[in-house]
């Protein structure tokens, strides 16, 4: 499959604005995509719970950037950018997007999100309730793309990866013996619910630019508008543990010309593809001010991720334009969801 600019701008342009929530520093505007994917999968919590799928270390000693999924179904399961995996040697999260093929057994690049263990909790791997926080994914997105880039390898920073975390959890007063990110969330659970209940996946939205303060945080837009309701949860809590840390930004709010000139940017951006992961074309996303990276199964975009790359945390271009400053070259239409 060749993905081309144009490719992704269609898929962009093709979305309206649905009406947007508020809840402490976080701004949800929901989105409604044109676009329907007509694939069959399961989400990687609906393939665990069901039996259908079973993550373990590669090996008895284990590999810390690799893991190993089998899918024991008769349909594909989809693994998003960042959803977290807790047991066996040490909690990880997964790299990019991957549609692992039925019955089948694939490795999948991860990245550790729980420095101080090394050693078997349980033998296996359960899905987490949450997704790596938002600005890590910004910052792991980044390194990934790199690395596809330099060698076509789906590898992070993991050293970024590990300082980010332990910033935060400073920050954020959450203490862990084994440096675990989950403390974090752990720590201020009955705030991120809070923030959880505040936001839901109505009608036909299948996606979310989602914004903390004045300015926007990131985008995840799926093919289906079932997949969002599924993963609106975890998606949330993972904006939420950022938006707790900026409390002071509760009583500005970002607007949606600011959440329209983020696509615009995204639609902008260079795109370049490389094989996936299983099933399908990986695809990443690079512009001033933006960093991305998307799933397309059969000439389908099954998900992408983006997130606005300030030059202070990501190593974005200090002179490139910030999305929210960005043209507003997309015209989209604005709905509102009865």
């Amino acid at each position: 499959m060749t993905i081309t600019p144009t490719t992704i701008s269609s898929v962009l342009d093709g979305i309206a604005f649905g009406k947007k929530t508020h809840h402490g520093s976080l701004t949800m505007f929901p989105l409604r995509s044109e676009r329907r994917g007509g694939l069959e999968y399961l989400t990687l919590a609906e393939a665990l719970e069901a039996g259908f799928a079973r993550i373990s270390e590669v090996s008895k000693g284990g590999s810390v950037p690799e893991l190993r999924l089998a899918n024991l179904g008769s349909l594909p399961v989809l693994i998003v950018d960042g959803e977290e995996l807790i047991g066996a040697k040490q909690n990880r999260v997964a790299n990019l997007t991957i549609m692992a093929p039925a019955r089948s057994a694939i490795k999948i690049p991860v990245s550790c999100v729980e420095a101080g263990r090394w050693r078997y909790s349980r033998e296996d791997f359960t899905a987490s309730k949450t997704v790596h926080f938002a600005r890590g994914r910004a910052v792991r997105t980044q390194s990934v793309s790199e690395s596809l880039c330099c060698d076509q390898s789906p590898r992070s920073d993991q050293g970024r990866v590990w300082r980010d975390i332990s910033a935060k959890a400073a920050r954020m007063q959450a203490p862990s013996s084994t440096s675990a990110m989950a403390a974090i969330f752990e720590k201020h659970a009955a705030r991120v619910e809070d923030y959880v209940g505040a936001f839901t996946a109505s009608g036909e939205n299948s996606g979310a630019v989602f914004a903390i303060g004045e300015e926007v945080v990131g985008l995840d837009l799926f093919d289906e508008p079932s997949t969002f309701r599924l993963m609106l949860p975890k998606l949330v809590r993972s904006y939420a543990v950022d938006a707790i840390e900026h409390t002071g930004s509760t009583g500005r709010r970002c607007t949606r010309k600011v959440a329209n000139a983020f696509i615009s940017g995204l639609a902008a951006a260079d795109v370049k593809s490389y094989p996936a992961v299983g099933l399908g074309t990986d695809i990443r996303l690079t512009g001033p001010g933006v960093i991305g990276g998307a799933l397309a199964v059969d000439e389908h975009l099954v998900h992408m991720a983006a997130f606005s790359t300030p030059a202070d945390e990501v190593g974005g271009t200090p002179d490139g334009p910030h999305p929210s400053m960005a043209s507003t070259r997309l015209r989209r239409r604005f709905f509102e969801d009865n």
